[in-house]
């Protein structure tokens, strides 16, 4: 039977991770195993992962999101792979509509589900003003059906589903976009270029705080990374992947 790993990416967000690991640990019923990736946390997260007997790999500083995503990529054994933020909160049918979508096609390569805190088509309103509200509205919200599914050219990173095949194609994510922002919008451009589709699976609902650990920065110096790793990738690509957006 297949199964998913699942690689979460943290910094200092302990409380956060622990509630999206308790979502995920309720409301999974496929095969999968969790693996952190921390990077340099000071605040209990690696004893954490060890009381709750959690793979886990720690660098000893803040290494960025592309960088933890490789390395928790490394560990895993799973047939299908997910990147997922530390600050979403699964619920009913989540990992098992997504599966489904990644598996309706051999050319479906990543598939991302809408959320209430993200750019582009994923964008969703959610009917709920708790998370008590949220797993109960999502039991309907969160209902099996192909006929949301929406191909289209660009998915957000913050829960990013596919297959080891990609994976292995195209490789891991690049890291000149560390510590983060528009690695996703390379890799999406990446495993297009090698022929496989991005599919949103709008069955599939997940919460997102949205953007904890770049909201701890200061505005301009955040303003200044995502300008400087736009640059980045039309260097790199010669387009401007907010086309797609």
């Amino acid at each position: 039977m297949r199964m998913t790993s699942i690689i979460i990416p943290t910094c200092n967000g302990l409380e956060l991770l622990a509630s999206c690991v308790e979502a995920i640990r309720t409301h999974t019923s496929t095969p999968y195993e969790i693996i952190v990736a921390d990077n340099g946390s000071a605040d209990g997260t690696l004893e954490y992962c060890i009381r709750e007997r959690l793979t886990f790999v720690s660098f000893a500083d803040n290494a960025g999101f592309p960088a933890a995503c490789n390395a928790g990529l490394k560990l895993a054994a799973g047939d299908a792979l997910l990147l997922l933020n530390n600050d979403v909160v699964v619920s009913r049918n989540w990992l098992d509509n997504m599966l489904a979508c990644l598996d309706s096609t051999p050319d479906t390569g990543i598939v991302g589900p809408c959320s209430n805190y993200v750019s582009g088509r994923q964008q969703a309103a959610g009917e709920y003003a708790s998370m008590e509200e949220f797993h109960s509205w999502a039991v309907e919200r969160n209902l099996p059906d192909s006929s949301r599914w929406v191909v289209l050219e660009r998915l957000v990173g913050f829960c990013f589903l596919f297959k080891r095949e990609l994976l292995q194609q195209i490789g891991y994510l690049d890291e000149r976009f560390s510590p983060g922002h528009y690695e996703d919008d390379d890799y999406c451009y990446r495993a297009r270029l090698a022929g496989y589709r991005l599919v949103i699976a709008g069955d599939t609902f997940v919460h997102h705080h949205g953007s904890v650990s770049f909201k701890k920065q200061d505005s301009s110096v955040l303003a200044g990374l995502i300008d400087r790793n736009h640059r980045k990738f039309i260097e790199k690509w010669g387009i401007d992947p907010r086309q797609y957006i």
